[in-house]
């Protein structure tokens, strides 16, 4: 039953924050870009839910849901403009629909293959938050350009952000050698955000990650 809460409270959240998200934005107290990063940054938190909520042998059927759902909807948002604070300049942005690609792949393999979904936390949480605070801080602050319309101000913001978030998970998993571990997998993050052109970050951030991560746990 846990897993069937997990489902309802999946679509109650990620719906939650595209409506808050809207309204903002409707409101004239967020712009354009600003409703996409408050839904990039928010949705990124259906990760901790997922992982409180789907459980035993059945979780990866129930946790997959909601990404192909949302893979299916950010399209037809993508094609139609049908949900506007989600789209770029309102003719739409497949990093929309690159963003649920990532999740339902790290659902597959880190709550089926692996039964560690703290290895895509680490992914989808630098991704949601990282990424997320480094357009606003880079478009912002940005006084020094480097590549793809990044800046010196926003991979800081990128490295600090993804810093902070993989810590965090690890001292709650009780990972040992955390800070080296965390300083490795916020570098790689930063790096591939870096040079990963706007919109394509959405897949290559987390997927990159996440395997930085599982990789450094090998070794």
């Amino acid at each position: 039953m846990i897993n069937v809460w997990g489902l309802i409270l999946s679509y109650l959240l990620i719906f939650s924050i595209i409506g808050i998200s809207t309204v903002l934005q409707n409101k004239k107290m967020i712009n354009e870009e600003g409703a996409r990063k408050f839904i990039h940054i928010g949705v990124s938190n259906w990760w901790i839910l997922a992982m409180l909520f789907f459980t035993g042998e059945e979780a990866i059927w129930f946790a997959i849901v909601p990404p192909v759902t949302f893979i299916l909807l950010n399209y037809l948002s993508y094609k139609l403009n049908l949900l506007s604070a989600m789209e770029r300049g309102g003719k739409g942005d497949l990093g929309t629909v690159y963003f649920p690609i990532s999740l339902l792949i790290l659902v597959a393999f880190t709550f089926g293959v692996l039964k560690q979904p703290m290895i895509g936390a680490v992914g989808i949480l630098v991704m949601g938050y990282g990424d997320g605070l480094a357009a606003i801080i880079g478009k912002k602050y940005g006084k020094h350009q480097l590549i793809f319309g990044k800046s010196i101000e926003g991979s800081l913001a990128m490295f600090i952000t993804s810093l902070i978030v993989t810590t965090t998970i690890l001292i709650i998993f009780g990972i040992p050698n955390l800070i080296l571990i965390a300083l490795a997998v916020a570098i790689i993050a930063t790096i591939v955000e870096l040079f990963t052109p706007k919109g394509l970050d959405n897949l290559s951030v987390p997927l990159i990650t996440s395997l930085a991560l599982y990789l450094l746990l090998l070794i």
